[in-house]
């Protein structure tokens, strides 16, 4: 599943920050998961949790969503995606590869295909938190 490689990455990018900054622990890890990812949130912090290093066993992981905005490059028209407005099938496209999104999301103004994600794409770690080693 999409979610246990990104929880993977989570996980291994988290370790490798805590053992350059040579924290001992780490008590906090943010992640901010942009909505047109479509990330099933249950999934993620299940594999987060069972991807957990003897580093990280207390840790709390805060998944924040950034909502998806969009700005068509033809009238400059910004609107908000709603994944409840697709289909399963398309909405599985775009959680796959977001880019796919420009095949079925219009301007609701002019109706072009040419659009910008201005927020809301991606899946990325934000912060994490955690005690010094030797503090």
């Amino acid at each position: 599943m999409h979610e246990w490689a990104l929880a993977e990455g989570v996980v291994s990018t988290a370790t490798r920050i805590a053992e350059e900054q040579e924290l001992k622990e780490i008590t906090e890890i943010t992640v901010r998961i942009g909505e047109l990812q479509q990330i099933d949130r249950e999934i993620l912090e299940f594999a987060l949790d069972q991807q957990r290093t003897p580093l990280m066993r207390n840790a709390k992981f805060t998944l924040e969503s950034i909502p998806a905005k969009l700005r068509c490059r033809v009238c400059g028209e910004e609107w908000r995606f709603s994944p409840d407005d697709l289909g399963e099938e398309i909405s599985e496209a775009i959680h796959f590869v977001p880019e796919m999104a420009h095949v079925y999301l219009k301007c609701p103004r002019c109706g072009s295909p040419d659009f910008e994600v201005v927020e809301g794409r991606g899946v990325w770690l934000a912060s994490i938190k955690g005690v010094k080693d030797g503090g």
